[in-house]
């Protein structure tokens, strides 16, 4: 670890993910082995998920999977009225049938979708970031849970959650919070990233919301946002409990 990183940064990020596994270690994620088919399912659900829910991204999922339309040749050759009527339903289906299709092109043009996720970790992020409309959060997505390469994914939930608890980078930019975590935890694996990536979402979804519920955080012992709210004056609601 380099000698500017202080060891409370890596200590404090062990407590933090040993909190969160002891509160979600027994709740299942979207990508966890058991509900994803292969490693096409993370591949075209990164892209569905884009600004919508988890529960919209599925269905459209599933009516590409019942018309055969998660075999990249197959996607790359759809008619566009076709592919936006199986997507309509996670929103923005004119923009997401294009990117569909564009990382569908990219997979075959690879060789396929094995070739592809067997490229090292920077060539596949190349590539994947050279595909219209993927972006540094759908290609780590797709590296981390499809090709299992070692990328800590940074996502909305997982910069709310850390500036409230007080840790982070100065930048907001992506590449500064994915730097930030990496040079923290250099001996995690991927499949802790993994694990470490769904409970901050587990967590942001639950708990650490737009108003958070911190009266019934597990972190609240080491978060600067819930100290205060919970050693503020009580009057009426309880702590973080606005809805």
């Amino acid at each position: 670890m380099p000698a500017s990183l202080p060891d409370a940064d890596g200590a404090t990020l062990a407590q933090i993910f040993r909190l969160l596994d002891d509160a979600y270690g027994d709740e299942t994620w979207v990508w966890d082995p058991e509900h994803v088919r292969g490693a096409m399912d993370v591949v075209a659900g990164a892209v569905l998920v884009q600004h919508t829910t988890w529960t919209n991204a599925e269905r459209a999922l599933e009516n590409m999977r019942a018309a055969g339309a998660l075999d990249p040749s197959r996607l790359a050759r759809m008619p566009d009225d076709a592919l936006i009527q199986l997507v309509r339903v996670s929103g923005t289906p004119n923009v997401k049938a294009r990117r569909l299709r564009a990382i569908a092109r990219t997979i075959v043009d690879a060789g396929g979708l094995e070739a592809l996720l067997a490229l090292d970790r920077d060539d596949l992020r190349r590539g994947l970031l050279d595909t219209h409309g993927i972006g540094p959060e759908t290609a780590d997505a797709i590296l981390l849970y499809a090709a299992g390469h070692r990328t800590f994914l940074i996502d909305a939930y997982t910069q709310r959650v850390f500036r409230r608890i007080g840790r982070g980078p100065a930048s907001n930019s992506y590449d500064a919070w994915q730097r930030w975590f990496e040079d923290r935890l250099r001996d995690a694996d991927a499949g802790a990233f993994q694990r470490m990536h769904a409970h901050i979402v587990l967590h942001g979804k639950a708990v650490c919301r737009t108003n958070p519920r911190c009266g019934t955080c597990p972190l609240a012992g080491c978060c600067d946002t819930g100290s205060k709210v919970l050693a503020a004056p009580k009057s009426g609601a309880a702590p973080g409990e606005r809805g």
